[in-house]
């Protein structure tokens, strides 16, 4: 029994001198192994790691180079005077950097522009007067909060007055060629009363008779000596801008593919003189859908043409009803 009891108290005293030795190496510097002075000092607060951000790379915008001479119609803009200057400035910048409406319309304008250009020359009309249609509406069938309507923004009374059947069934003003004959008598009546085709496009925007009013009241003869309103002001500007740009894109940075651009369509004429009940099943009968007729003939404004006068009428469809791209793309000009 009292071997056992040695034994334990062997191995107790082992224990207590391995604890003993552990506290005290533990008490002492790693590399001196001199015991560790503790001090209540303050630890010193951690130093913020400074982070470097990596610097923005910007694309480069350069300033606009203004042209030493532009026109429209053949009439000199005079660039030579501060105001006229920087409002043809003004127009450049937004039309330039506006990237993704000015590739839109460098798009449509392949496909439009054949079509209004040989109506204005029939009609002895400058051929600059297609980028007046180009920032009426962009070249598309919109309507203004004003009720103006079709690529030239004519107003009901107007449309009505040149030509235009305008009624709840049919609406020429959404009828390019149509229209564009309606916008050709209108440029000609102002050209015969100002004979000056700026003031004449300043007319188109604000009309003959405020036109007429602002020549006689401030006592001058040009569009560019006249105090108009903000958008009339910036209205012949906007068309040099975009006339400018259009007769040398890629010098305000515009990279344009042949093939990306719209291309014309190809298209057929049907004569009609009565009423059509059904455009659902005319379309049918032409290997056409329904939406495809209407795309080609925007004027009808309901589901049938009404045609109780027996009026002639013209319906133009894609050529043997084809609207696939391998087809078209052969008509780009």
């Amino acid at each position: 029994m009292k071997k056992f009891i040695y034994i334990g108290i062997g191995l107790l005293a082992i224990i207590l001198l391995n604890v003993f030795l552990f506290n005290t190496y533990s008490s002492q510097s790693p590399e001196t192994n001199e015991p560790l002075e503790f001090k209540n000092e303050e630890v010193p607060e951690k130093q913020p790691v400074e982070i470097v951000k990596p610097t923005r790379q910007f694309a480069p915008v350069y300033s606009i180079k203004i042209p030493e001479q532009v026109n429209f119609a053949g009439e000199e803009a005079p660039l030579d005077i501060f105001y006229v200057r920087e409002y043809l400035d003004r127009e450049l910048t937004v039309n330039t950097y506006f990237h993704s409406s000015t590739i839109l319309l460098l798009k449509r304008a392949n496909r439009w522009f054949p079509l209004i250009e040989p109506i204005l020359r029939a009609n002895n009309i400058p051929d600059d007067f297609k980028y007046l249609a180009l920032i009426e509406s962009g070249l598309e069938n919109v309507i203004s909060p004003a009720g103006a309507t079709g690529f030239w923004q004519f107003l009901k009374k107007t449309g009505r007055e040149y030509g235009l059947e305008v009624n709840s069934g049919i609406d020429e003003r959404y009828n390019v060629e149509k229209s564009t004959v309606a916008a050709c008598k209108y440029l000609n009546d102002a050209y015969e009363k100002y004979g000056n085709w700026t003031i004449v496009a300043a007319a188109y925007n604000a009309g003959k008779r405020r036109i007429t009013e602002e020549l006689d009241d401030q006592q001058v003869n040009s569009y560019y000596d006249l105090l108009l309103n903000a958008e009339t002001a910036r209205y012949v500007f906007r068309i040099l801008a975009i006339k400018t740009i259009f007769e040398n894109p890629e010098n305000f940075g515009f990279h344009v593919d042949k093939e990306d651009l719209y291309p014309p369509i190809p298209t057929r004429k049907i004569k009609v003189t009565s009423t059509i009940p059904n455009l659902v099943e005319f379309a049918r009968q032409h290997n056409l859908t329904y939406k495809t007729l209407k795309i080609f003939n925007p004027w009808i404004r309901k589901d049938y043409l009404p045609n109780r006068s027996r009026r002639t009428y013209y319906l133009s469809l894609p050529v043997d009803g084809n609207i696939k791209y391998p087809y078209v793309s052969d008509s780009l000009i």
